[in-house]
Parts: structure tokens; sequence; C-alpha cells
């Protein structure tokens, strides 16, 4: 009867356990820290329904996540940060040429291939003499003025700022600056197979960052941009306004603590209103007879090619979508954070944890891959704790100097691995399938 119950109830059962462990941490940890972990756990949730979107419904291996996640938090400058005029008079013009430089090498190129491609000698001749003009015509006008922009003031700007637009805006050019990215990818790559696909993607990503990195008039580099504005109240503003002063009275809290709290509930609400809309538009979708042919192709390419299915180009869009989604949750990210630091996006953090949250909710099921983010970020970020009270808990019978204790007590801080992949083996052991698994027909 039990497990008759958990299969029918699963997903309002395992939702109410992520909620509980919200809960716990609230009552012990405090309420400010929960709400932390809620809202990173809605930004992973979405990147996590945005690789499932790849990987569940199409079976697209895309390990290029890290890269799609910082063209969000690019975004997220470009559209917001305000603009710097003294760089912008000092560079902007040759920056501008360049690119126009860039632009028109690439149409070239594509013009001269159509024109000559019966003679493809000549085709890459020339080919190559475009390109070689154009490099040369763009180090003529693109490096003076990135060095004159990267001059100004380079210990707070040195970079040509944004456009001074509210930072909401940022999160769905966000996610068109990473779709961008992933059709001109999805162009190149989506006719290898998976294996290859996977690496093509990594090292894309790879460019993407590096680029980020080292072009500093647009981003500052490993300088950071710091002082994004945000989309909800600032903490000190809350704290001077009597009209909060007094709902932390009623609340019964100091109000800085109260402040603290308004503000990450704020952030919520708009991250939940987010994962509302894609939720609905995702599920929407799989149930559609688009959904159900992007199955077909998935589990069947031969067959789904056979009844007249364009899978190249199936494929193309799906990878497309998925990947502005992930662009999207990058944008949020670094808004939540004030900061864009290429620096932080690493392989294990932006790919290899999200792939683990599909796994592990199910693929194939877009509540599980939600149910996956909350439940390894989660995990992620209470493995420390969690471990300094484990280890304080089965020492506590040695001293406090025993040079035993203090080795695990430092160690412990260092259990996030181990725990995630403690956490994954069981899940797979029990739940090969997900959490959540896929619904299909012979199980619906």
């Amino acid at each position: 009867m039990n497990q008759n119950f958990f299969s029918q109830n699963r997903v309002p059962v395992l939702y109410a356990g992520m909620a509980a462990l919200l809960v716990i941490v609230g009552l012990g940890q405090g309420w400010s820290v929960s709400l932390s972990i809620l809202n990173l756990c809605l930004i992973s949730a979405i990147m996590s329904l945005g690789v499932n979107m790849q990987w569940g419904y199409a079976g697209l291996f895309n390990v290029g996540v890290m890269g799609f996640a910082a063209l969000g938090g690019l975004a997220a400058v470009i559209v917001s940060m305000p603009p710097i005029h003294e760089a912008q008079a000092a560079g902007g013009s040759g920056i501008l040429i360049g690119l126009l430089i860039l632009v028109a090498t690439i149409f070239a190129s594509i013009f001269v291939w159509k024109q000559f491609n019966k003679n493809k000698k000549l085709a890459y001749w020339l080919i190559f003499a475009v390109i070689a003009v154009g490099y040369v015509l763009g180090r003529v006008l693109f490096l003076p003025a990135v060095e004159a922009i990267e001059a100004i003031d380079p210990s707070v700007s040195g970079y040509l700022g944004g456009l001074g637009l509210p930072i909401v805006l940022a999160w769905p050019v966000g996610g068109l600056f990473a779709a961008g990215a992933a059709f001109v990818i999805g162009k190149v790559a989506l006719g290898l197979r998976s294996d290859y696909l996977a690496i093509a993607t990594l090292g894309i990503s790879e460019i993407i960052l590096y680029f980020i990195k080292n072009e500093e008039w647009l981003t500052r580099g490993v300088k950071n941009v710091n002082g994004l504005p945000r989309p909800v109240p600032y903490e000190v503003d809350l704290q001077q306004a009597e009209w909060f002063q007094k709902l932390a009275a009623d609340w019964g809290m100091a109000v800085t603590e109260a402040s603290s709290i308004f503000v990450k509930l704020c952030y919520a609400g708009l991250f939940v209103a987010v994962i509302a809309i894609l939720m609905y538009l995702s599920e929407t979708a799989l149930r559609s007879p688009w959904g159900r042919m992007m199955r077909a192709i998935r589990d069947n390419e031969t067959a789904a090619a056979a009844m007249g299915k364009n899978v190249v180009k199936r494929h193309l869009a799906i990878f497309v979508i998925g990947s502005a989604v992930i662009g999207l949750a990058g944008a949020m990210l670094t808004t939540l954070d004030g900061q864009f630091t290429p620096v932080s996006y690493q392989p294990l953090r932006f790919t290899f944890l999200i792939w683990v949250m599909v796994i592990i909710g199910g693929s194939g099921n877009n509540w599980g891959a939600v149910l996956g983010g909350f439940f390894i970020w989660f995990f992620w970020i209470e493995a420390e704790p969690i471990g300094l009270w484990l280890i304080d808990t089965l020492t506590a019978f040695m001293d406090g100097d025993h040079p035993l204790r203090v080795h695990l007590m430092d160690s412990a801080a260092h259990m996030r691995l181990m725990t995630v992949g403690i956490v994954l083996l069981v899940a797979l052991r029990y739940f090969p399938e997900g959490l959540i698994p896929e619904r299909t027909a012979r199980k619906a």
C-alpha cells in the first residue's frame, strides 16, 4: 500500500520532502541561509531544465553548459551596467568598425564558397585571401581601439560599460546570446556522433570563456565587473524606510535580518515566476505532437528519418532552445551575485553538477530535472555543515586537540565531492531511471 501510494504520488511527495529539508535548514541555520539555498536551487533547476531539453528530449550530449551560462552573465553586464563614456569616445568607433569587418569577412567567405564551390581549390584560396585581408584590416583598426579603451582608468573601469537598462531585460538577452552561439555551434557540430558532439561543445565553451576572460574592453576580464544593478530593493534602503521598520517589528526581527530575508524573498518570487513560465511551456511542448516527434527521433533517428522527419533540423531547434534556457539562467545567476566573475565558470560547477541534476532527477521528465536541481544543489551546499556536524558527533568522546579529531574536522569541509558521489550512487542504485522517471505510454 505504501509503495503504491508513493508510486501514484511520487512528484508531490518528493517535492514536499525537498521543501521539508529547506524548512529544517531555516529552523536550524536561519531563514536567510535557507532562502539563499532556495534561490540558487531555482537557478540550478532552470539550468537543469535546459540540459534536460537537449538530452531528455533529443539525446544531445552537450557538455558546454558553462559557456552558455557565461554568455548569460555577459548579457547582464552589457545590458545593465552604465556606459563608460570616456572609453566609448576613446575606442568605441574602432571596436564597431572592427566588428563590422569581422561580420563582412564572414559573409564574404560564405558568398565566395557559394559562388565557387564547384571549383573547391579556387574557393579555398579565395576564402583564405578574404580571411587574410579581414584579419589585417581588423588588427589595424581593432587593436589600437582596445588599447585606448583599456587605458581609461583600468583599476575601476577599463571597458566600454553597458547600456544602463534594467537588469531584468538582460535575462531574455542572455537567452538570445546563448541561442545565437548554439545556432552557430549546432550548424557545425550537430552532424557529429554523440561523443564527438560532447568534445566539440566542451571545446567551444572553453573558447567562449577564453574570449570573456581576455577581452577586457568588453568584460574587464579577470578583474571582474562589480556592482551590477538589482531588480529588487537594497537592504540599506529598506532599513531606512519607516514602513519596513514597522514590518520588521511585526515580524519580531531585527531590521538588518528582516531586510536580508525580504530581499531574498523578492528574488525568489522573480525566479519562481520564471521557472513557472518555463515549466508550463516545456510541459505543453512535451505533450504536443512536437514533443512526441522529438522523443521518436531520440529513440530511433533512422526510423524517424525514414518517416520524412528532418532530424538535423529538429536537433538544431532543440539545441538552440535548451541553450537559450541555460543562458537565461546564467543571466539570473549573475543578477543574484551582483557581479560578473569569468574565472568562476568551471566545468565542475556549470557542467558536471548540472548533468548530475538531470540524471538524478530523471532525464526526459521536466519535473524530475527541476527536482534534481534542488536536490543536488542542496546537498552540494549543505555537505560542509552536515560533514562538520557528523564528524563533531562521531569524535565527541575525543579531546578537542586530539590529532585525529583535528584532522577530521579540517577535512570535513572538503566532503562535497564525496557527498555528491554517494548521493549519485545511492540514487542510481534505488532509482536507476531517476527520482521522477520519464512518463511513457507503457508507464502512464
